[in-house]
């Protein structure tokens, strides 16, 4: 990407030390981590920067550990699982700073990787500290942001490092800011958004975005419900923030005034109990009845929503459109996953999605491999969708 700064605008590094900020903020169950994911995104930066001949040093927290050491938040274990996915030693450093960080480095061959202590075991880390920044940087001759993830975060190890340091963007950062440009950026029109989740409180903003830049806005899951009963529909006992009924007004006024398309669900899955397996129909969306609680959208939500994906080159996709989690109440977001999967396979769509659910969802459908970019940066993810600068972004800027 023309505006970022990447590893081709770096030159010879053989014998730098390359600070990178990763994310290894995984899942780990007793002592091992239980998803590699945010690992193998990291491997492509590593290992070119590794057969450039860079000391290799990374950058990183995990957990909430406030500020101080915590042997529960320690990234030990992480080191290992890096060094397995990458196939070479990954040493560690019991500190991201100080003596003990100094002496790991300098004891580094050219090639070499070093995982040092949680940034987060200081409390200088999330306070964005000088002098903090000026002790990690102590350590390196460049520095490389890996972590899109954490780039909504203005910390040391994600913002301050790229004004001490000369500051470039790894592979993964940016593989993700080039996708996002293709999803809302400069996307090639006309672009579908769905967005899904439970509450609407959570993404006022980014619906308030939305429908300044997209087509069609797609609405679903316990959010749709409260656009519903702000039209006037009977929701039963569904999810439902009655009190934000203005608010989902107001966003259907901007839409009209944008020409963005407001895309409710016609027809619901209702049950009376929120139970895998329960008792279930089909009704049209206003006639949802008293004691049930709608659950996911129907079959004729579904092919109204396959038919915009169709008319569109560009899909960005946040939050599921139901209860995904429980069967019978995940068809519809499987049934669209994999509509807009075959698309993007056929060359017709480029797909972008992110956000937790969302992967969780496509992973669901089998279909997270299809799409053109899926993030797993979360609320990162979400404030870009929201149209907000990401600082650990802004300072790669050429």
């Amino acid at each position: 990407m023309a505006d970022f700064k990447t590893l081709d605008d770096i030159g010879a590094i053989a014998g730098k030390r390359v600070l990178v900020r990763v994310d290894l903020n995984v899942p780990v169950i007793d002592g091992k981590v239980s998803d590699t994911t945010r690992i193998e995104r990291i491997l492509p930066t590593l290992d070119e920067l590794s057969k450039k001949g860079a000391k290799v040093i990374l950058l990183a927290h995990f957990g909430r550990p406030k500020g101080e050491p915590n042997v529960e938040f320690s990234l030990d274990p992480i080191a290992h699982a890096v060094a397995a996915m990458i196939g070479k030693p990954v040493a560690f450093a019991a500190d991201c700073i100080g003596e003990e960080a100094a002496g790991a480095v300098a004891r580094m061959k050219d090639g070499d990787l070093l995982l040092l202590e949680n940034t987060r075991f200081h409390k200088g880390e999330e306070k964005n500290d000088p002098a903090f920044v000026e002790a990690l940087a102590k350590n390196g001759d460049i520095f490389v942001n890996d972590a899109f993830s954490a780039a909504h975060r203005a910390h040391a190890s994600t913002e301050g490092l790229a004004h001490r340091l000369p500051a470039y963007a790894g592979r993964t950062m940016q593989a993700e800011l080039e996708a996002l440009e293709k999803g809302l950026g400069n996307p090639v029109k006309p672009v579908v958004a769905i967005v899904g989740g439970a509450k609407v409180s959570t993404k006022i903003d980014l619906l308030m975005n939305l429908v300044q830049k997209v087509d069609a806005l797609v609405i679903g899951g316990g959010m749709a419900n409260t656009f519903l009963a702000a039209r006037g529909t009977q929701v039963g006992k569904s999810l439902c923030e009655h009190d934000l009924a203005a608010t989902a007004k107001q966003i259907m006024i901007e839409a009209a005034t944008a020409g963005c398309a407001i895309i409710l669900p016609s027809d619901g899955v209702v049950a009376r109990e929120f139970k895998a397996g329960a008792a279930n129909e089909t009704v049209a969306i206003e006639a949802c009845p008293a004691d049930a609680m709608i659950l996911d959208a129907g079959s004729a939500s579904v092919d109204k929503i396959n038919e915009w994906i169709d008319r569109a080159a560009t899909l960005v996709w946040n939050g599921p459109l139901g209860a995904f989690e429980i069967e019978p109440f995940d068809r519809a977001t499987v049934a669209v996953a994999r509509h807009a999967a075959a698309r993007t396979r056929e060359g017709r769509l480029t797909s972008v999605a992110g956000g937790g659910d969302t992967v969780s969802a496509l992973n669901h459908a089998g279909v997270a491999d299809d799409f053109t970019y899926v993030s797993t940066a979360g609320g990162a993810f979400l404030e870009w969708m929201e149209g907000k600068p990401l600082p650990g972004v802004e300072v790669l800027k050429k």
